[in-house]
């Protein structure tokens, strides 16, 4: 579906840097870590072996004010460097004053990872893919139904709902109503002459750049323009503009494609991860907001948990399905 957030995002895994608190920020740390495990589970099932950047994420400093702001926030386990330090293990960024290195931050390339799961979910005979729209759900507290918009109807003892920037349109689905989509632009500098530019995640002022193979991510705007798609001559200068400023050799780099994706946005950037507490055969897993690449796995591992009545890892009170 045009907009879906997953193969759209550029896959970063930035706890240290778009960071929760509480426990939230303790299960973001947690499913970041998380990724090299699951990658080997993935490349020995599937024998794609998906990139996993886990150099740290850079945080630019390109003025005085942005040292002295990225100094106050900083995490015990963030190291600063100065221009010299920045400049040795990134030299295209020698204009910049230094940066806050997040350690063990960094980025999955999800559309290999989606190329992975897809094969994975093919390659198992108890799972049938099923090419329709969800638009209800009838659930109790032992079974749940779903209604397509075929009209055909799925029963099983758990149904979890994670449709994404459209899952406030599943009827029955009543703590959903809280997601709203927010449009992210985005835009990839093509590398012809290799090595690529960067090697780090980069974080600046105003947006961030990924480094993937022989091409760089820059994002991301947050535009509440419903289920708009479509890119737009701002929305794409302002991307452009971020990037370039963090590394300017990109600006060298000819005109980047561009595409937009729909987050899963909830009014506290937090995901909806638990049981209806009414009806406990429905299980949300979705609004991830800002970080669905980031916490898929982990996720996973909740659900799967909650399905076989196995005991809790990780403390889901800031994402409860009725907070709002």
């Amino acid at each position: 579906m045009p907009g879906e957030a997953s193969p759209a995002a550029a896959g970063m895994l930035a706890p240290s840097v778009e960071r929760a608190t509480g426990p939230a920020h303790d299960f973001g740390i947690a499913a970041r870590d998380r990724y090299p495990s699951y990658i080997e589970f993935l490349a020995e099932r599937t024998g794609i072996r998906v990139p996993l950047n886990r150099l740290g994420i850079l945080q630019v400093a390109l003025s005085e004010k942005g040292i002295r702001g990225l100094q106050k926030t900083a995490l015990a386990t963030t190291r600063w460097l100065d221009s010299r330090e920045l400049q040795a293990i990134e030299p295209t960024l020698s204009h910049a004053l230094g940066a806050m290195l997040n350690p063990d931050d960094g980025a999955v390339d999800n559309v290999a990872l989606l190329a992975a799961l897809q094969r994975l979910a093919s390659a198992n005979s108890r799972i049938e893919t099923v090419q329709d729209l969800a638009t209800a759900i009838d659930a109790d507290t032992n079974s749940a139904t779903v209604t397509t918009k075929s009209r055909a109807t799925y029963n099983a003892r758990y149904v979890v709902l994670a449709a994404g920037a459209w899952v406030g349109q599943v009827a029955g689905a009543r703590f959903a109503r809280a997601v709203q989509p927010a449009r992210g632009q985005l835009v990839s500098y093509s590398i012809s002459s290799p090595p690529a530019p960067l090697r780090h995640v980069a974080y600046g002022p105003r947006g961030y750049v990924v480094p993937r193979g022989d091409h760089i991510i820059g994002g991301s705007t947050m535009e509440s323009v419903g289920f708009d798609t479509s890119t737009t001559s701002e929305g794409i200068r302002k991307v452009r503009a971020a990037s370039e400023e963090i590394c300017p050799r990109l600006s060298a780099s000819g005109i980047p494609t561009a595409w937009a994706g729909l987050r899963p946005v909830t009014p506290d950037m937090l995901p909806i991860l638990g049981a209806d507490p009414e009806r406990p055969s429905l299980l949300y897993a979705c609004g991830h907001s800002r970080n669905g690449v980031l916490m898929a796995p982990l996720t996973g591992d909740i659900i799967a948990d909650l399905v076989t009545g196995t005991p809790l890892s990780h403390d889901l009170a800031q994402f409860r399905p009725d907070r709002f």
